[in-house]
């Protein structure tokens, strides 16, 4: 009796673990599209034996735990490599849009304005008593300032714009780090009774992800599950409690930018990587070292026009004036004087106030070739065109390096999505099995059944 009895429970164990385990073979199938989830297993063993007095007795099929099967050093591969690639993906579009401005070459660009504004002077040579030779001096060059003019707007709207978007990391980082420190207490919560909560550390782990495209981080899981996320080595997650971050408004000389501090402090954090890293960096440094070189190259045109158009002799013999204000050498406050704006007359174009000279017109076209900037190295013209070549291998390698990480970051999660990935060829492969399975086990239960009732009805019944 024993013995049937105890069949009957080994094809009930049976059912329901093969139940089991074909009920995580569908939830795996159910979330095969699912951004960040991992395979799901469910791990069978036999159950523990019966003793009896001089043997024991297999007491059927148990479950032993069901994981989630991942690939942790893929993992801390994926984050660190894409912490990288978020680094180089917004130098990348920051160079990019930047090379959009200048748009070289160009017949609009400002390569083209500084040419037409040298080649006026070359024309106003050819004819120095021309009044129109004197007005397309003046034509190209309120177009050659007007190009530094919108270069200069268009550069520090980006500036503007990157520090907004430094706040808007910092927003994002929050947001993150807030749904990590709630999923460690539902976490650890659901592990109390020793069980694994698996879909939540998936949903963990996809944050974890995303989060290290914005930032470098470390993490450190805890014994009861939970998570501990660190930023610059401080922690921003522990336990069920996040450390939020914030900005504050730093102003040095005319440059406004904000400073990421722990919210509620002015305690400044060292970002290191991912896509706040890159932020930062162009904001500080790419974007700045442009428009400084847009402002050397203002000053440089106001000084060096200046000095020589100042020492000549305008259309009617008297003394040259600056041709542009002095008061204004940046890209974008460079004018010429109001005088000369609304009288090309005022144009000198001699250094002598005789008729027919052309000497001081000629001398400022020569400025084009003359080596007056970078430590007597460069001309005007070359100082723009060696920026302009300077923007387009920064450009360059940041392409270079994004598209570098891109491949890497591909590689590494193709490799880790054939470890934790759901592949439906092998899930409904798995699901055949498990099917057969349960129905060998009903089977055993149908055997069991037919043997209790040949034993309950038919025993006795003989000799009656």
């Amino acid at each position: 009796m024993g013995g049937l009895f105890q069949g009957l429970e080994i094809g009930k164990r049976a059912l329901l673990t093969h139940q089991l385990s074909m009920t995580v073979i569908g939830h795996n199938l159910a979330n095969v599209n699912t951004p960040g989830y991992a395979r799901q297993k469910a791990y069978t063993t036999s159950a523990m034996p019966i003793e009896m007095a001089n043997y024991n007795i297999g007491n059927g099929v148990t479950t032993s735990r069901i994981s989630n099967i991942r690939d942790l050093f893929l993992t801390q591969q994926y984050r660190r490599e894409n912490r990288s690639m978020g680094e180089w993906n917004f130098k990348e579009k920051a160079l990019s849009q930047i090379e959009a401005f200048f748009g070289e070459p160009n017949e609009n660009g400002l390569g083209h304005s500084l040419d037409n504004f040298w080649g006026s002077w070359l024309a106003l040579s050819d004819d120095p008593q021309s009044e129109a030779a004197r007005s397309a001096v003046i034509s190209n060059t309120r177009s050659l300032v007007n190009s530094l003019h919108s270069l200069d707007r268009q550069v520090n709207d980006q500036l503007t714009a990157t520090n907004a978007d430094i706040r808007s990391r910092v927003d994002q980082i929050n947001q993150y780090t807030s749904q990590i420190a709630n999923l460690n207490r539902i976490i650890v919560s659901e592990e109390l009774g020793g069980q694994r909560a698996n879909d939540m550390r998936d949903q963990r782990d996809h944050l974890l992800d995303q989060l290290s495209s914005v930032v470098d981080l470390t993490t450190r899981e805890e014994a009861n599950g939970s998570l501990s996320v660190y930023i610059s080595g401080l922690g921003v997650v522990e336990a069920a409690d996040s450390f939020q971050l914030g900005t504050v408004v730093n102003s040095a000389g005319d440059n406004v930018k904000d400073d990421i501090v722990w919210k509620g402090t002015k305690s400044r954090i060292k970002i290191t990587g991912g896509e706040l890293k890159g932020l930062i960096d162009t904001r500080d440094e790419i974007i700045p070292k442009i428009l400084d070189k847009l402002d050397q190259l203002a000053e440089a045109l106001v000084t060096q026009v200046n000095s020589i158009h100042k020492n000549g002799f305008d259309l009617n013999g008297a003394a040259g004036l600056n041709f542009f204000d002095p008061n204004y050498t940046d890209a974008g406050n460079i004018r010429i004087v109001t005088g000369i704006e609304s009288n090309p007359t005022l144009v000198a174009a001699s250094q002598s106030g005789g008729e027919g000279d052309n000497s001081n017109a000629l001398a400022i076209h020569d400025l084009r070739h003359s080596l007056t900037m970078s430590f007597g190295t460069t001309s005007i013209s070359g100082f723009y065109n060696s920026m302009i070549g300077s923007i387009g291998v920064e450009s360059h390698e940041a392409k270079v390096y994004k598209g570098n990480y891109e491949a890497l970051i591909a590689q590494i999660d193709n490799s880790r999505q054939s470890v934790q990935g759901v592949s439906l060829d092998e899930e409904m492969a798995e699901m055949i099995k498990m099917q057969h399975a349960f129905n060998s086990a009903a089977r055993i239960i149908t055997f069991m059944d037919e043997a209790l009732g040949t034993l309950i009805n038919g025993m006795g019944v003989v000799g009656r």
